[in-house]
């Protein structure tokens, strides 16, 4: 596993030699301009700190373990975990066309692109930290790790399969040809040892990781994923609190740039909206500039305020981006309510990092950005005691606006349960544990679309072709036109026409960032006949190389998330994660390419149970049996869950899935016509 270096890598071919050990590349350290993750705090005692040096030290040889275990321990010192920062490789890390990577098959050339695509820096919000997007989205907990995957995959033939646990490349195992290429499992620990505090030290032990949704299931497709699913938000969040079908003139004040949040920004655009987010990051700040999805930034509240009272009064669909804290923004807000009597404001929502609020995730209003941080690595209690003051603040003007009128809803990325548990106040009087003040998303906006089938669903062509992508969004386009001319309820329909708007203005609006990939929300009639339409037109050669279906990992069936995800769900389960593994069991028989199980994501550590999938389509009839057969079921199991939960939609939508396949037969729930008897019962 190891591989001697002569001159500077740049091919992928020397990136599928295994570790450079011999000489070893040149230490550089984190390298300066570009974005780090922030510095963690363990708190490991002295026997964990040798623990986590010996567990590094497993990937090399004797004779040069004297002389990494120093840099090793300096890494866990300054920055909580041993990245490897020696073995960041020199190459640019993007997502090549798939006929460039030296391999045996093509499925695993897929995965080798789609790798690459979530540590390319353009994507990725901290790369040499291996993070993707939330702050701690971990692709690989270390860069050993990158090189040996990247080499077993090269070697790998469709007799064997790559067991991948949290990060770490168990090995390939034999296996058959219609068995998945990969299984990946992250942050699977047992349940009472599920805590924020025992996974940093798991983490800095290099025995466990967090894999947020897409960035340790290798399928994250940059911001645009999110840009979808929160315009789809802002427009039925219009419907449902402002009547509303156009959005011109409503303001949207939201805080977040990153990884996930970025999206905000190009969303609040093609919604019509005038969009206000507020990121403490200058850097994240300026890449969103950069890359088009911000129209304007200013550090200045007062000319922020004035912007959007234009652009309110003239309707005119802007992005601006606030550098400086949400909470600054918020109170500001309050401050116009009281001193003119104005609410500037619609609409309100939040995407800081608040599933990792006292890591990063979440920065107080009390201190600048670069103070924080410190205060973060040197007073890790102070800084949380902070960070709860803060959350108090910001909960405080929220209630203020929505008093007079605005609508907030939570995005699922725990802001109101960390708030809750800050003592701010979010209560719902007589509601149940999931419920707040303030609603989840899902459970006012989203999850009636998850009920009837819609989930994102997403693909990426492989060859690096735009054409190649405007093809399949032609495609799309098509199916989803030629279902609603052969029938469909009403409500599914809106969503099909939401969906057409969707790929007609995303090519307007330059939406990919690193590879050539596309998003949609669609039920399982859609996805299968989407996906059957592709695979013919690689057949044909209209499209040139394969394409991988993917999804997020957020839709109807891979998630068990109680604050998000199943928070519409009010039969108890909604603590439950039966669906979420049944899903992975599934997609892995059925035909996927890989499959991937975490724990966290969204809403953070021992919050969540999600998995997702990749599926290769090349053309063949094969993968078309494979496709029909992996996302009938992808979507079927969790419309079948919520329907046992007593959802309407869910239960419409599963009847009209057996009706539609005789060989589907699910357990519909009775209703208990008279609720009296409930209570006669409890008493007698």
């Amino acid at each position: 596993m190891t591989w001697h270096r002569g001159a500077t890598m740049t091919s992928l071919k020397e990136i599928c030699r295994g570790l450079p050990l011999n000489p070893l590349p040149e230490n550089r350290g984190r390298r300066k301009g570009i974005p780090h993750a922030p510095v963690r705090t363990p708190n490991l005692t002295a026997q964990e700190k040798k623990l986590a040096l010996r567990n590094a030290l497993r990937y090399f040889p004797p004779e040069i373990q004297k002389k990494l275990v120093l840099e090793f321990a300096e890494e866990l010192r300054l920055y909580g975990h041993i990245y490897m920062y020696r073995f960041f490789p020199d190459i640019e890390m993007r997502a090549y066309p798939i006929k460039d990577y030296p391999c045996k098959t093509k499925s695993a050339a897929a995965i080798m692109l789609m790798i690459m695509n979530n540590l390319d820096p353009s994507v990725a919000q901290f790369p040499q930290e291996l993070v993707t997007y939330g702050g701690n989205g971990q692709v690989f907990s270390n860069w050993a790790q990158f090189w040996l995957v990247m080499q077993y995959l090269s070697e790998m033939t469709e007799e064997q399969t790559l067991v991948m646990y949290s990060g770490h490349p168990l090995g390939l195992f034999p296996s058959h040809r219609y068995a998945p290429r990969l299984i990946i499992t992250n942050g699977m620990v047992i349940p009472n040892y599920s805590t924020r505090d025992e996974y940093e030290k798991m983490f800095a032990l290099g025995v466990t990781m967090y894999g947020q949704m897409t960035a340790g299931s290798y399928c994250y497709i940059g911001p645009q994923g999110i840009v979808h699913g929160t315009v789809l938000t802002v427009l039925n969040a219009g419907r449902r609190y402002l009547k509303a079908e156009d959005l011109s003139g409503k303001v949207f004040v939201t805080s977040g740039l990153g990884g996930m949040s970025g999206a905000q920004a190009k969303a609040a655009v093609i919604a019509g909206c005038v969009g206000i987010i507020a990121e403490v990051d200058e850097a994240a700040l300026l890449k969103r500039y950069k890359q088009g999805w911000l129209m304007e930034i200013s550090n200045n509240l007062d000319h922020c305020i004035a912007r959007l009272r234009d652009a309110r009064k003239n309707k005119i669909a802007l992005s601006l981006g606030y550098h400086g804290n949400v909470v600054d923004l918020w109170e500001r807000l309050v401050y116009e309510l009281d001193t003119t009597g104005e609410l500037l404001v619609d609409l309100g929502s939040d995407q800081t990092s608040c599933h990792n609020p006292f890591s990063g995730g979440y920065y107080p209003v009390q201190l600048g950005f670069e103070e924080a941080k410190q205060l973060l690595s040197t007073n890790p209690g102070k800084f949380r005691t902070m960070v709860q003051e803060s959350l108090r603040r910001h909960v405080a003007a929220i209630n203020r606006l929505a008093d007079k009128g605005m609508f907030f809803w939570d995005y699922g990325n725990a802001f109101l349960l960390e708030a809750q548990r800050a003592g701010a106040d979010v209560e719902k009087k007589g509601a149940n544990k999931t419920e707040f003040r303030y609603p989840s998303y899902v459970q006012h906006i989203m999850g009636d679309i998850f009920s009837l089938g819609f989930g994102p669903f997403r693909w990426v062509c492989t060859s690096g072709d735009p054409q190649d992508l405007a093809t399949t969004d032609s495609i799309a386009m098509s199916v989803l036109e030629d279902s609603i001319r052969q029938g469909v309820s009403t409500s599914v329909k809106q969503q099909y026409h939401d969906n057409i708007r969707w790929i007609r203005e995303a090519g307007r609006h330059s939406l990919v960032v690193g590879s050539q990939a596309r998003i949609l929300y669609s039920d399982q009639r859609g996805r299968v006949s989407i996906a059957m339409a592709i695979n013919r037109a690689i057949s044909e050669g209209r499209i040139k190389a394969p394409v991988v279906l993917s999804r997020d990992h957020h839709d109807v069936s891979g998630t068990d998330s109680p604050y998000r995800e199943t928070s519409n769900i009010y039969d108890g389960s909604a603590f439950c994660a039966d669906m979420a593994v049944q899903n992975f069991v599934g997609d892995a028989f059925r035909g996927a390419t890989w499959v991937a199980l975490h724990n966290g994501g969204g809403v953070g550590w021992g919050e969540v149970i999600n998995g997702g999938f990749g599926l290769v389509l090349d053309g063949s009839t094969e993968a078309e049996e494979r496709a029909k057969m992996m996302l009938s079921w992808d979507v079927s199991n969790g419309v079948a869950r919520r329907c046992w939960s007593g959802n309407d939609y869910a239960y419409e939508t599963i009847c009209q899935a057996m009706k539609e396949n005789v060989t589907l037969k699910v357990t519909l729930p009775q209703k208990v016509v008279d609720e009296d008897i409930l209570e006669q019962a409890l008493q007698s």
